[in-house]
């Protein structure tokens, strides 16, 4: 039997407490230990939300569309955009996502500060939360990838951006949307016109809005996607490993700082 969100949280929170009191005693392999079990957790309370989101956008009035986005806070609001996309996302896109797909209200200026608030947050109480909104990576100096948001409870190499993960980042999220529109129930003008806007940019994903059609761009992308999809892997998959080796748990989530060689030692 599948555990209830209210169990998933509670034994999170034990997790938590658990890693710290490993790491103070300084046992590292149990913390190692815990903090995998940590994670599967936190990816089990994702998904468990994901899961109940479309039955609450189901029963929701259709005429007051904006109430299920006002139940949320901003931040819940943004995780739930990005879970749905299971990629890393700019806040243009979460913005236009949100509001076409879970009927809310978001704007980009309340994006600005997110992911500061949450290195903030990270930094004063380590894993503290269930999740943390963060930064993606580039996989060529593991720093933040400008603009792009990614979940902390995604595997490392999923929070990676690579030469080839533009494209492949836009032709997923074209097939998220298309499936969600495969549901007669969630059909909306504006996931319509949304996904009209990704079609438009895929090869035999359309030629109008009018016949533009969830099937035939879910398609399109998903042949495109394979052309890139194991070369795109492959490179986020090797920089995961250096940030592994790398990077400490803050910098996993948020980024190195990117080091500029001083005037004094490029004269040497």
């Amino acid at each position: 039997m599948a555990e209830s969100l209210d169990d998933l949280e509670a034994r999170i929170d034990e997790l938590r407490t658990a890693v710290r009191r490993a790491l103070m005693a300084g046992d590292r392999a149990e913390a190692r230990r815990l903090r995998s079990d940590l994670r599967q957790a936190e990816v089990q309370w994702d998904d468990a939300l994901l899961a109940i989101e479309p039955e609450k956008l189901a029963s929701q009035p259709r005429t007051e569309p904006q109430d299920a986005g006002n139940l949320l806070s901003i931040r819940d609001q943004v995780h739930q955009a990005l879970t749905f996309l299971g990629v890393p996302a700019a806040p243009k896109l979460i913005v236009a996502l949100h509001q076409a797909v879970f009927a809310g209200a978001l704007n980009g200026q309340q994006l600005t500060s997110l992911r500061r608030d949450e290195e903030r947050s990270f930094k004063t109480a380590p894993w503290a939360r269930p999740y943390y909104l963060c930064a993606a990576l580039t996989a060529d100096r593991l720093s933040p990838a400008r603009g792009l948001l990614a979940v902390s409870t995604w595997p490392l190499s999923t929070r990676i951006v690579g030469p080839l993960s533009p494209r492949v980042h836009f032709l997923t999220s074209a097939i998220r949307i298309a499936e969600h529109l495969s549901h007669p129930d969630w059909v909306t003008l504006p996931a319509r016109r949304l996904l009209w806007q990704f079609a438009a940019n895929i090869p035999g994903g359309a030629t109008s809005f009018d016949t533009t059609r969830p099937d035939a761009v879910r398609r399109a992308a998903q042949a495109e996607l394979e052309v890139h999809r194991d070369a795109d892997l492959s490179q986020r998959e090797a920089a995961a490993r250096r940030a592994v080796d790398q990077l400490d748990d803050l910098h996993q989530l948020f980024g190195a700082a990117l080091k500029v060689a001083s005037h004094a030692a490029s004269d040497t």
